[in-house]
């Protein structure tokens, strides 16, 4: 038992004498002592002693238990009540001083030691609680997400400075409210009333997390976009005694987000122009023979028009040049469509034909292929799922893989310069597509190849494989580099993405 400084309040000269005489014997001290209720308000303030030992009665105009009221709300000091009377009216009205016990007199010394120790004891106890409030309140209040409590009706308990931003209400505003009153959530899109949380976490009993597009309407109106977690609060007998949200504005992370996507979609339109840079001399010449043919064709079509009579081998060969005119003009409308899609700024995720996309590849490469005295192998599944992704980022992906193959040749001689694509149903739900050159393999880690500004070329800023990793990890995919998978000379990229079915 720790020795404590006490202050005596007691009318009874003698029973005050004898009060601290047995405090001293038991291992005490008198911090002062006093008949009077006044009195004792001040002494309380001005020695502070650990312990009041207050007798109900006392002489002057303030009694024990207003003084004890008053040294509880000044002090915050505990007091323990000796009294003579034990009726049921004083016990309740001195229960609104908050004492900590009563000791009825006549007592002993050791009935002295026990109250004052259990008094003692609790004080501590709530001493300490109210410091671990003290320090779990400063946290709640310092953390940058939002933290609002409710108790087992759904009536607010806590707000921290966070969720008072953020909703608008202050602490004595909502403090009593329904939680629906002051934590009032829709649906982006729907615009529809999403259910409460912390109700939600009530009637279940478990921690619930908030859909996305969950928008917070504040009580000035403002529209704030927040993701958000409830939690049970469990009691300290494991019963549920409420709920707390904890809840962020991802509106900062949303525009960060939104403003790398757009650096990202103006870094991959760099890249695909900068390839269609790299082709303008192969396009110009796939463009130009058709529009040749169309001219020589065109010529036919015209010379036999003015024939005033045409016998039926003149008619035949009129025909095949209207033939070979049209034949030519779709090709050459191929290759502009080609372009054209390659070079769109807007994204659209949909289902895509993964082997339309090599096919219009393969055109646009033919006359690059020519010229780099490569030859492009298809070998693509007739029954290939459709994929969900955006056409132009996966038609720029198989554009990179192809001409990263075809430039991996530049130097080998001696065999042939092959690119072989295949296209496969990989899985239920992915679709595989493969692309494998006859180069001399990868003077790298496959890792290295992905990496931003990672090149070995003395041309180029190394953005080609980066940016094809950033487009299928969008597309929830993967990309891999490796060798050849027979085991030749080479190098083999493999890309899987997910089939429309499994968005």
């Amino acid at each position: 038992m720790r020795a404590a400084r006490i202050l005596v309040v007691e009318d009874d000269r003698i029973v005050s004498r004898d009060i601290q005489e047995q405090l001293k014997r038991i291992g005490h001290s008198v911090a002062a002592a006093t008949p009077r209720g006044e009195d004792a308000i001040a002494l309380a303030a001005e020695h502070r002693p650990d312990l009041v030992l207050m007798d109900i009665r006392l002489e002057g105009e303030v009694d024990g238990i207003d003084a004890a009221e008053a040294i509880r709300t000044n002090s915050r000091l505990p007091v323990l009540f000796l009294t003579a009377y034990a009726d049921e009216e004083t016990v309740v009205r001195a229960s609104r001083a908050e004492p900590f016990g009563y000791l009825l007199k006549p007592f002993d010394e050791s009935q002295l030691r026990t109250a004052i120790e259990i008094a003692l004891y609790k004080h501590d106890a709530e001493q300490r609680l109210a410091a671990s409030e003290r320090r779990y309140a400063t946290t709640l209040a310092s953390i940058g997400d939002a933290v609002i409590a409710c108790d087992i009706e759904a009536n607010i308990t806590f707000l921290n400075p966070v969720a008072e931003q953020l909703t608008g209400w202050t602490v004595a505003e909502a403090l009593g409210h329904p939680i629906v009153e002051i934590f009032h959530i829709i649906n982006e899109d729907s615009r529809q009333v999403v259910e409460d949380p912390a109700g939600k976490v009530l009637r279940l009993g478990t921690t619930v997390g908030l859909a996305n597009h969950t928008i917070l309407i504040a009580k000035d109106g403002r529209e704030v976009p927040i993701d958000d977690c409830g939690s049970p609060i469990i009691g300290e007998h494991g019963e549920m005694a409420g709920a707390v949200l904890v809840f962020r504005d991802i509106g900062p992370r949303r525009r960060m987000d939104e403003a790398l996507q757009e650096a990202q979609s103006n870094l991959a339109m760099m890249a695909r122009m900068t390839r269609l840079g790299e082709l303008a001399a192969s396009i110009a010449h796939e463009l130009n023979q058709p529009l040749t043919a169309i001219v020589s064709n065109a010529e036919t079509c015209l010379r036999y028009l003015d024939e005033p009579h045409l016998d039926e081998a003149q008619r035949h060969e009129a025909r095949q040049a209207a033939e070979r005119l049209i034949g030519n003009g779709q090709r050459a409308g191929d290759i502009l469509r080609s372009i054209r899609n390659l070079v769109s700024r807007s994204t659209h995720f949909g289902g895509v034909d993964l082997n339309a996309i090599i096919r219009e590849v393969a055109d646009l490469l033919r006359g690059e292929l020519r010229r780099k005295d490569c030859k492009l192998e298809l070998d693509l599944s007739t029954d290939l799922r459709s994929v969900w992704g955006d056409r132009t980022q996966l038609q720029q992906v198989a554009l990179n893989l192809i001409m990263n193959a075809i430039e991996a040749m530049a130097n080998v001689d001696d065999r042939r310069r092959l690119v072989m694509v295949t296209t496969r149903n990989a899985s239920p739900s992915t679709v595989e597509l493969g692309v494998e050159d006859a180069g001399t393999g990868l003077p790298f880690t496959p890792e290295d190849a992905f990496e931003p500004l990672f090149t070995t070329k003395r041309e180029g800023m190394g953005l080609g494989l980066s940016i094809c990793h950033s487009i299928i990890e969008a597309h929830r995919g993967t990309i891999a580099g490796g060798h050849r998978s027979d085991g030749t000379s080479g190098a083999r990229f493999t890309i899987t993405v997910p089939t429309n079915n499994d968005r």
